[in-house]
């Protein structure tokens, strides 16, 4: 299955009587790497775990395409790349074991050839059966986003994907992100390191208490125009 936009029209979640997320509308189309930005608490991983199917909406409307989620099913979700808080590693096993579980998991065929790419894409050979309780953060960030990519998904979440990253994980990662637009993903980015993302993201939205609003042009970097338009 493959669609070439994300769309969300006035979408609310409620947790009991708190809002988190209200009447959000977003379009993010293929080929495209949107940047959602705003402070903690502002609701990104609420909408990016609407995004990914894992939270139904309170009211409004969510379609992949022309498909909705409940339509779309099980193929739909197949086609979901999700990084989170939680990196959904097991960190008794290796790295490799890790990585052939998710592989697995999707059916994908050349498991082996899969898993190999992506420990050399993560910098990890040299640590390929090494326990992932062994690993340091950064190195089980870089670990996760292969993960999260196993599958050649078509729809990339990515929630503080450059937590832990030095500056030369950072650049494999942008490297990494630019590819995936290239190949007709789309690609949403929950980040506070503006820096990393301002050179690869085509544009920006702010979250701020549920509500979203596109990131308004002007002069300065990326962060001037967050903190201009952040302000109360």
């Amino acid at each position: 299955m493959d669609f070439t936009s994300l769309t969300l029209t006035n979408v609310s979640r409620h947790f009991g009587r708190r809002r988190a997320l209200s009447g959000v509308t977003l379009t993010a189309d293929a080929g495209q790497i949107v940047a959602l930005l705003g402070a903690n608490g502002a609701g990104k991983s609420t909408l990016l775990s609407i995004a990914a199917t894992l939270l139904d909406v309170s009211s409004g409307d969510v379609r992949y395409g022309g498909t909705t989620a409940r339509e779309g099913g099980h193929a739909l979700r197949g086609r979901i790349g999700l990084l989170g808080h939680d990196l959904y590693l097991y960190p008794e096993l290796t790295a490799t074991e890790n990585l052939r579980f998710f592989a697995d998991l999707y059916a994908l065929d050349s498991p082996a050839d899969r898993v190999a790419t992506a420990l050399a894409s993560a910098a990890l050979q040299d640590r390929a059966n090494d326990p992932v309780s062994s690993f340091s953060r950064g190195m089980r960030q870089r670990l996760a986003v292969e993960r999260a990519l196993l599958h050649e998904p078509r729809l990339v979440l990515l929630d503080e994907p450059f937590t832990g990253l030095d500056d030369a994980s950072s650049e494999t990662l942008r490297t990494r992100l630019s590819a995936l637009r290239g190949r007709g993903a789309i690609v949403l980015v929950t980040t506070h390191e503006l820096e990393a993302i301002e050179p690869i993201v085509d544009a920006a939205c702010l979250l701020a208490r549920g509500r979203l609003e596109p990131l308004t042009a002007g002069a300065g970097s990326l962060r001037d125009r967050y903190r201009r338009q952040a302000q109360p």
